[in-house]
């Protein structure tokens, strides 16, 4: 049945079982506490009443002389004084108590007398010159019973008020609590209906699990709108880099089917075909490898690397790409630099981050490798001094088919992103500076036993 309830339902329901059984603790407690509080107060006020009129008893002549300030009746209590034997000698004994009732020194006795409840106190006491006496005081408790009973009715007629006020305040509380809850789910919905992830819960601060949930559902709907949004550029910017070597192979194709008369026409066809076949076939392996990445499905193989080889033998290769430019390529390379790592990773690494220097370098310009080792960390730097990047794109290089306008063409935009994912697969990190018209600086560390070996 509990399951068919809301939980706000719930929460009032069990709030309301818990009040009232503290509230019927607490009643019954007070009670019980009460009950030995009230007799505990008559015996005291019957004593009291005893010890008063103790001083105003005396003997003249072997006969009990009694003050005018002696007082037979005090309120509620009614003083007598008895012989040795109980024979009734001064005082007021109230009417209905059984005056046969037994002595019973200094306790505080509970007397039925014609279905009346009496609390009587008896103490016995020296006369001088007379000898003993006894002295009685007795009040009804019946009064005091009445009182009680009205207590308990009263209490009888508040307990349903204060089971119904502890719902009205538990649903109150528990409403009040749930807001939050309430308005996660209707943000929830309308971006399920609207699609639109740019909503955002947005509770604002606060400490408790309500407000962390709603704080880490919007963390999340930042990540969503990330990755969607990363996904749309993906898509548009891998058409497009697809698109460019696709419209050149069949343009080509059709203008050899109609125009290539002669072979060395058809070969020239051909080489321009193969030409953007091998980027069509590089992008898409580079595509693959990311998207394995991604997935961590791109398995890594460790071994001891010397990346100060690794680093010379990339610049030695890419020699002629830059002399095509005009570019010199330097090295200021430590030697013997070991790290834990996958080879062929660390060398595609180098490649691109060499790539790219040249591809943007300035004509007859440098690119420079550097590569020391600091404390347990090899650090290399890849240097140019081309066109640099402008400051606001600087956070954006990193980004996969990446490219500014003015260098759309050049290039696919995926190297710096593989170069990245690289190095924080090595347990590293990589960092870029840039200075526009001056060049830019691209340094990685490397931990030579990284954790992720």
């Amino acid at each position: 049945m509990q399951k068919r309830l809301s939980i706000k339902m719930r929460v009032t329901l069990w709030f309301t079982a818990v009040m009232i059984v503290m509230v019927a603790a607490t009643l019954l407690f007070l009670f019980s506490t009460s009950q030995k509080e009230v007799r505990n107060a008559s015996a005291y006020t019957l004593e009291d009443a005893l010890q008063d009129n103790l001083a105003e008893i005396d003997c003249e002549d072997g006969a009990l002389v009694f003050d005018d300030d002696f007082i037979s009746v005090r309120g509620d209590v009614s003083v007598s004084v008895y012989s040795a034997e109980g024979t009734f000698l001064y005082g007021k004994t109230p009417k209905g108590f059984a005056v046969g009732t037994s002595f019973a020194d200094r306790q505080l006795q509970t007397v039925e007398s014609y279905g009346v409840e009496w609390y009587a106190y008896d103490q016995r006491e020296a006369v001088d010159e007379y000898g003993d006496i006894w002295i009685r005081a007795v009040m009804s408790a019946d009064a005091i019973k009445q009182t009680y009973g009205s207590m308990l009715h009263i209490a009888g007629l508040l307990l349903p008020v204060l089971v119904l006020l502890s719902a009205a305040v538990g649903y109150m509380l528990t409403q009040r609590a749930l807001r939050p809850v309430r308005q996660i789910t209707q943000t929830a919905e309308r971006i399920g209906e609207s699609r639109d992830l740019t909503r955002r819960i947005d509770l604002g601060e606060g400490r408790d699990e309500v407000y962390v949930l709603a704080n880490t559902f919007d963390r999340m709907f930042d990540r969503l709108e990330e990755a969607f949004e990363k996904e749309k550029r993906f898509t548009s910017d891998a058409s497009h880099e697809l698109r460019t070597p696709t419209a050149v192979i069949l343009s080509t194709c059709e203008y050899a089917a109609v125009h290539a008369d002669a072979l060395a026409e058809a070969k020239d066809a051909l080489a321009s075909v193969q030409t953007q076949a091998q980027k069509m076939s590089a992008l898409i392996s580079q595509l693959l490898m990311l998207s394995r990445a991604d997935q961590g499905q791109e398995r890594l193989q460790w071994e001891l690397v010397d990346v100060s080889e690794l680093a010379e033998l990339v610049a030695e290769q890419q020699q002629e790409l830059a002399a095509g430019r005009g570019i010199a390529i330097r090295t200021k390379i430590a030697p013997h630099l070991l790290v834990r790592g996958d080879e062929t990773m660390l060398m595609r690494l180098f490649i691109n981050l060499v790539e790219n220097g040249v591809k943007y370098g300035r004509e007859d310009g440098y690119v420079q490798i550097e590569l020391v080792q600091e404390d347990d960390c090899v650090v290399g730097t890849v240097r140019d001094n081309g066109r640099g990047i402008a400051p606001e794109n600087l956070g954006r290089i990193w980004g996969r088919f990446y490219q500014e306008e003015e260098s759309r063409g050049v290039g696919c935009g995926l190297g710096l992103s593989m170069a990245k994912w690289i190095v924080e697969a090595h347990a590293g990190h990589i960092d870029a500076e840039s200075v526009q018209g001056q060049g830019s600086v691209f340094t990685f560390y490397l931990p030579k036993n990284n954790a992720a070996s």
